[in-house]
This record gives structure tokens, C-alpha cells and sequence, in this order.
């Protein structure tokens, strides 16, 4: 079997040997450690523009390919690369990228910006042969990476909703370990990790969708926290007399798992009241439903 052959995405991806789900980066949490990098993003590669960003990119070698991006992040996957020589070292030796920083919102959205915009996601080829985006499969090559890829606590893009095989990105963890350690300096106070807002996609946005179509909302369940999920959120806090934020918070959060379980919906947590869904566990019983949300 060729390394580019097409075969299901695994279940069980983006999760730690210890049960922890590893989540793509949240957009608030990349706006509050990194700030935006530029003022006039569109679908189109830009540079940075922000000097303070600006000053924490670099251009490195991170051993098959050069790539710009986050000093961190650069530094993480070239560790990343060096055990994929030494665990995987046909898929290294046919490795290559589609690039790192990209200044740009995600394709098709006007609110959610790439991760690609702050250099802290890679895409990557194949024997020069992109992943089919979108079409639910990835490249066997990429299935034999992915767990090293999790191991370093980068974000598989199998995971969302419209498959993005060719995609690593850092976790939200990731980066707010990086904070921790004083990596983009101090006074900085990220988001409680459990927030969502606008720009947000992926399994947890699908999850909040469900629950307010359960109240008529009409939303597209597609993972992407856009104006339109905003608007239904704001609609259903109203509702719910509680305060109107516009983001999935502590409240929030405790309400949606309440009008799941009235609604026959799966709550996929022990807790239904508790907001604490980025710190959640997978247990062997409830693993594959963390994976595939319903």
C-alpha cells in the first residue's frame, strides 16, 4: 500500500495516552495571548502586520523542509519531525509542506481566522500530493504521523467537521503551556478553557449547534462558531434569563447539557451541569462518543 493511498480517518484520534482530548486552539484564546495578526484579513495570504507577533516569527529548517512561523511552534515541530525520522522514516523521507504561516481567515468563513495566521499550524504533502480536503479520507502516510503529531499535543484537522487530513495545528493546551512558561512574556490572562466564541469550530461548536436546533435555532450543524450560531446563543441565553454574552460560558454551557439530556440528546459528559468540557476525560465507555459526537 502507497503511503498516498486513501483509507478512513482512525477513530480515537487527538486524545493523550491519559484521556485527555487534545482541542484545536479556540480563537479566543490565540487572540488574547497573540492579539490578531493583522487588521485587514481576507481569504488571501497577507503577512503579519502586528509588531509584537511580528517579532516572535522565525524561518528554520525543522529537517525535511523550511518553514516560517511561531518560535515555539517551530521549535515543537522540529521535534516532531526528528522523531518521525527515527518511528517513521519512510513517511520522512516523502514529507513535505504546503505551508505555515498564512495570515487569513479559515476557507469560506469571515470570522474565524486560520490558526495558519499566528504560524502555529502546518499542512503537509506527501510525495508532493496534497490530502483531499473534505472528502473523509486521509493518506495512509498521514495515519502513521498522526499519533506523534498528538503525542506533542498538535491537533489533528481529521477531527473537523469538513476533514482536514493535510492540517497539524498546536492545541489550545499547547499554547497556554507555552504562556505558563513565559514564552510571550507576562500580564497576560488567557480565557477560562472552556469559552467558546465567535471564530471557534470543531466538535464542541457541533455539540452547542444540536442543542439549540432542539430549541427550533435552524443552524447548520457544522462545527464553525459563526454570526449565526452567535445569534442563536444570544436568543437562547434571553431564553434562558441568563446573561446575554454571546459565547458558550459557564452558564451557557451548564444549560446546553440540560436541554441535551431532556432532549435525547447524548450528554457527553459525567456532569451535565459542569462547564469544565476542555479538561474532560475519555473513559473506555464513553470514548467512541467523544470521537463522533452525535
Amino acid at each position: 500500500m502507497s503511503l498516498t493511498d486513501l483509507v478512513a480517518v482512525p477513530e480515537g484520534i487527538n486524545v493523550l495516552a491519559d484521556g485527555r482530548r487534545l482541542q484545536n486552539a479556540k480563537q479566543a484564546t490565540m487572540l488574547a495571548l497573540l492579539g490578531s495578526p493583522r487588521a485587514d484579513l481576507n481569504q488571501d495570504c497577507q503577512a503579519v502586520a502586528t509588531p509584537s507577533l511580528k517579532a516572535l516569527m522565525v524561518t528554520s529548517s525543522v529537517g525535511p523542509f523550511r518553514v516560517t512561523g511561531l518560535r515555539p511552534a517551530v521549535e515543537s515541530l522540529r521535534a516532531i519531525m526528528a522523531d518521525i525520522a527515527a518511528e517513521q522514516p519512510a513517511v520522512y523521507r516523502a514529507l513535505g509542506s504546503a505551508g505555515m504561516l498564512c495570515v487569513r481567515y479559515v476557507r469560506g468563513s469571515r470570522t474565524a481566522i486560520s490558526n495558519h495566521a499566528w504560524g502555529t499550524a502546518i499542512d503537509l504533502t506527501i510525495g508532493g500530493i496534497l490530502d483531499p480536503y473534505g472528502d473523509g479520507k486521509v493518506q495512509r502516510g498521514l495515519v502513521d504521523i498522526y499519533p506523534i503529531f498528538n503525542r506533542h499535543e498538535w491537533f489533528w484537522g481529521a477531527a473537523f467537521s469538513k476533514e482536514d487530513g493535510m492540517h497539524f495545528e498546536v492545541s489550545d493546551g499547547l499554547i497556554r503551556s507555552w504562556l505558563a512558561s513565559g514564552r510571550f512574556g507576562s500580564g497576560l490572562n488567557p480565557p477560562e478553557t472552556f469559552l467558546l466564541s465567535l471564530g471557534d469550530r470543531g466538535d464542541e461548536v457541533r455539540y452547542v449547534q444540536e442543542a439549540l436546533n432542539l430549541h427550533e435555532a435552524g443552524l447548520l450543524v457544522d462545527g464553525i462558531f459563526g454570526r449565526e450560531t452567535q445569534a442563536a446563543i444570544f436568543r437562547f441565553q434571553a431564553r434562558e434569563a441568563i446573561r446575554l454574552t454571546g459565547l458558550v460560558d459557564g452558564d451557557t454551557w451548564s444549560r446546553v447539557h440540560v436541554l441535551r439530556r431532556d432532549g435525547g440528546l447524548k450528554v457527553l459528559y459525567a456532569d451535565a451541569a459542569a462547564p469544565a468540557v476542555a479538561q474532560a476525560k475519555i473513559t473506555p465507555a464513553n470514548k467512541k462518543a467523544q470521537a463522533k459526537p452525535t
